[in-house]
């Protein structure tokens, strides 16, 4: 009986963040799905739009971070509703503004709420699943991004057919204020709030969990394993960015391709990417059933260094190989396994970070592991196209290729190393 109410309350809670999600990720990009109709009505020069679509994302990293903490302090169903009404009221405001000035101060708010978004998911679901099954849940919950981002254009596009982008942007946001309600009612903190025994965290099989619930910020900052993730996710997020941005203009600048091929060798990624996630979460999660979690290791190390691996070797070919000459199939067979082995780590980074930190603190410690991720992204933007605009794309992405594999090498050295972060008992250490 208790198995069905759990199994009741999960399908629930995860269809509510699931379709939440998927809200927060199209009501993120309506701007660029309905940008060529906003230009026709209002005049919009490149610095506006590169000023509108930055503050977004200004906001969106500080936002993310500070949710992270917040979610270990309240509600994470709160925060995660409330994020999504606002996401959905700034979309309905900004149908009604028309200059450049509000939009950009408009869609700073958004990406404000935005980043309410995924850390409350986090905080959730490990409230909900066992550790054998996070991942797995987690990797598939993060594809409701891959469902936005491929199909808001379609559906906006069609939407547009019948009505003007004003109206488009009404409907959005209206949709996400009446499912942030619903989700406010479907999505529960923990099982003890509907009367279910709280799941045991980071338990081997016969033995509880070693890390204590009440540990500070002060001692989960200074475990070395939470900089060892940060440092990894920093360097595979940068690496993922180089490729995901660059990479097509490698193809089209420096070896000749068409744009078809490069925008096709962006799709080829993008598909890898989303079988990759899921992989990397069921795979992994098989290891975790099978072994437990402990506090020295990790049973997702062997997976997560397979593909970091992978990572490089499919960049050490994409940069020999390729040719102007190279047949299509034979680029997009490098794409898809790019994605397949960028977006499993990156998966992973995250999964990893919040099940190796104390209860108390799982919001925190990724937010931070996540803060050191856009910082890579931020790196992958213009210090690596300064490094190809005095160089060459070649020698940019040779420079990620070789810094991706250092990383490898160095996570593999360590990757033995305490990874419960926060307070261990003796008797356990």
């Amino acid at each position: 009986m208790a198995a069905g109410g759990y199994g009741r309350y999960r399908a629930a809670i995860f269809a509510a963040m699931f379709v939440g999600y998927t809200l927060y990720y199209f009501n993120r990009k309506t701007f660029s799905f309905v940008m060529p109709a906003v230009m026709a009505e209002v005049p919009l020069g490149k610095d506006d739009l590169g000023l509108i679509t930055s503050s977004q994302s200004a906001a969106y990293a500080i936002s993310k971070f500070i949710s992270g903490v917040l979610s270990d302090q309240m509600s994470a169903r709160w925060l995660f509703s409330s994020g999504l009404l606002m996401v959905g009221l700034v979309n309905v405001v900004f149908s009604w503004s028309s200059t450049v000035m509000a939009f950009a101060g408009l869609w700073f708010l958004n990406g404000l709420a935005q980043g309410l978004g995924w850390p409350p998911c986090g905080k959730i679901l490990r409230k909900w699943f066992e550790p054998s099954q996070f991942g797995t849940w987690w990797a598939i919950l993060s594809t409701s991004m891959n469902l936005a981002g491929g199909l808001g254009p379609i559906l906006a596009a069609l939407v547009s057919m019948n009505y003007d982008w004003r109206k488009t942007l009404s409907f959005s946001g209206f949709t996400c204020m009446v499912v942030s309600f619903v989700c406010l009612v479907l999505i529960k903190n923990e099982p003890a709030d509907v009367g279910l025994p709280n799941i045991e965290q980071g338990a081997k099989k016969g033995k509880k969990g070693s890390s204590s619930d009440n540990s500070t910020l002060t001692e989960l900052l200074l475990s070395p394993y939470l900089w060892v993730l940060s440092t990894g996710y920093l360097v595979v997020f940068g690496v993922k960015t180089c490729c995901t941005d660059w990479g097509q203009l490698f193809l089209i600048q420096e070896r000749g391709q068409s744009m078809l091929v490069g925008s096709s060798y962006m799709s080829a990624l993008e598909i890898g990417g989303l079988v990759g996630s899921i992989a990397a979460g069921y795979l992994s999660d098989r290891a975790v059933a099978k072994v437990g979690l402990s506090s020295y290791g990790n049973p997702r190390h062997g997976l997560l260094l397979s593909m970091m691996a992978g990572m490089c070797v499919s960049m050490f070919l994409f940069r020999i190989t390729v040719t102007g000459d190279s047949p299509k199939l034979w680029i997009l067979t490098l794409g898809a396994v790019f994605g397949f082995s960028s977006y499993g780590p990156i998966a992973l980074f995250g999964v990893i970070a919040n099940e190796s930190a104390p209860a108390n603190l799982c919001g925190t410690s990724h937010a931070i592991v996540a803060l050191m991720a856009n910082v890579g992204g931020f790196l992958a933007g213009l210090p690596f196209s300064t490094i190809a605009k005095h160089y060459s794309w070649a020698t940019a992405f040779w420079v990620a290729e070789v810094t991706c594999m250092a990383s490898t090498v160095a996570f593999f050295l360590l990757r033995n190393i305490r990874t419960k972060m926060g307070r261990v008992s003796r008797k356990a250490d």
